[in-house]
């Protein structure tokens, strides 16, 4: 597993067709008579933004339908706080779904639960993936997950309350140094959090990452071993917790708040800044507030790297639908259907036809700018096994790294050790 994935932007990253194999429809699986697909999907909308993805998956569903008479499709949405205890619960009790769209996957493949994409999609399909990004769906070189849509990681600050504190609406804080300047400043002008800071379940990895990667650092290394209590992700936690967390120049109790509890509050105009993906736009824009962005600041400087994160979709074997799966995976990814997600959404899609058409349309063009941030963006490990094992002890735990009193060695040495027994045990 690499540390670092570059994603090609131009169709010279299309994978060659020679490598891969089968086509769907042929061979295996049901292919006839009246057949339910059941698909668990995660709810990319925000509160009272009127935006659920219900919506989105019950038109194509019903279009899909339409088209191919004989095969329904029964969509579930869960918010991102559940789907992943939602769809372990259905999955360890025998209720598996025939498709699941989530964070990881990797854990389902090692199982033998999962079809390879290669007996889902016809090879031109495949092909049709941003190539680093199709690489990242392997479990020990064979691809099961099919990313979904993707995004990268920026900091956003708010142009109104910095005016108000004094600074310069038009340049974000490049490095630590500036960050815990600004703050300062934004809660002498009385602004409720100064920087927000999600370290609660809903995406305590994501935060906690994007300063590790700020200081250098990393949840792995080079060939991927985990990486988790390096001297400069402890680093970073120290300066964390020393010079934003215990001053009171974030939320309270970082590590019981969530990041849409703080997207919400930036609507509101109660945060300065904090580190959001593109789906922050649309929800500021509701709201009138001014934004401005700028790269994650780091120790020294804004940071080369940024966060980039891909959700997957994949399909099971338990119920035998691969050629009803492969049919509506295939309608799922075709342009305007990906387009019409992404688009809904402020997001990254994952093909290159997708890709190059986003940038062609001048509606998306604050957008651009997180897709420029993709050459050079750091993807979670989640080819690894045990990541989704790993995943789900951060967003509970690493949070309290950067508490007021907290040891951050102690606490990262422990996910550290929990690391590498789950890794240990993968391999098994």
């Amino acid at each position: 597993m690499e540390r670092r994935r570059f994603l090609g932007m131009t169709a010279s990253g299309v994978a060659g067709a020679a490598g891969l194999t089968s086509l769907s429809g042929c061979g295996a699986g049901s292919g006839s008579g009246d057949v339910t697909l059941k698909l668990v999907a995660a709810d990319y909308g925000d509160p009272g933004g009127n935006n659920s993805s219900e919506t989105y998956w019950k038109s194509l569903a019903d279009a899909f339908t339409k088209k191919n008479p004989g095969i329904q499709v029964e969509v579930t949405v869960h918010s991102w706080n559940v789907i992943g205890k939602k769809l372990n619960e259905m999955v360890e009790s025998g209720n598996v779904p025939d498709m699941a769209q989530l964070d990881s996957y990797a854990n389902w493949a090692a199982e033998g639960r999962l079809y390879k994409v290669s007996e889902l999609l016809p090879i031109p399909a495949q092909a049709a993936f941003l190539v680093p990004l199709a690489e990242a769906g392997e479990v020990r070189r064979v691809q099961y997950g099919l990313p979904f849509v993707a995004s990268t990681r920026l900091l956003f600050y708010n142009k109104s309350l910095f005016a108000k504190a004094g600074l310069d609406p038009d340049s974000p804080p490049k490095s630590w140094e500036d960050l815990k300047t600004a703050a300062k400043a934004l809660k002498a002008a009385g602004v409720k959090i100064p920087y927000g800071l999600p370290l609660g379940p809903e995406e305590a990895q994501s935060e906690a990452d994007m300063w590790m990667i700020s200081n250098g650092g990393s949840y792995v290394d080079g060939v991927g071993n985990y990486t988790i209590n390096s001297p400069r992700n402890i680093e970073a936690f120290t300066w964390l917790r020393d010079n934003l967390v215990a001053p009171g120049l974030t939320n309270p109790r970082p590590d019981r708040t969530n990041r849409q509890d703080l997207f919400d509050a930036f609507g509101r105009g109660e945060v300065g800044m904090l580190n959001g993906h593109p789906t922050l736009m649309p929800q500021a824009d509701r709201h009138s507030v001014q934004y401005g962005t700028g790269k994650l600041p780091g120790k020294g400087g804004a940071a080369d790297g940024t966060l980039g994160v891909a959700d997957w979709m994949m399909a099971f074997k338990e119920n035998g639908h691969r050629v009803e799966c492969g049919k509506f995976l295939s309608f799922v990814y075709q342009e305007k259907n990906h387009y019409a997600f992404a688009d809904r959404y402020d997001l990254m899609p994952v093909t290159i036809a997708t890709t190059e058409r986003m940038r062609r349309d001048p509606r998306h063009k604050e957008l651009w700018r997180f897709l420029d941030r993709l050459n050079g963006a750091e993807f979670f490990p989640v080819g690894k096994v045990s990541w989704a094992t790993i995943n789900t002890e951060l967003k509970t735990t690493i949070g309290k790294a950067a508490l007021k009193g907290a040891d951050p060695k102690a606490v990262l040495s422990g996910l550290q050790r929990k690391a590498e027994a789950a890794d240990k045990k993968a391999e098994r």
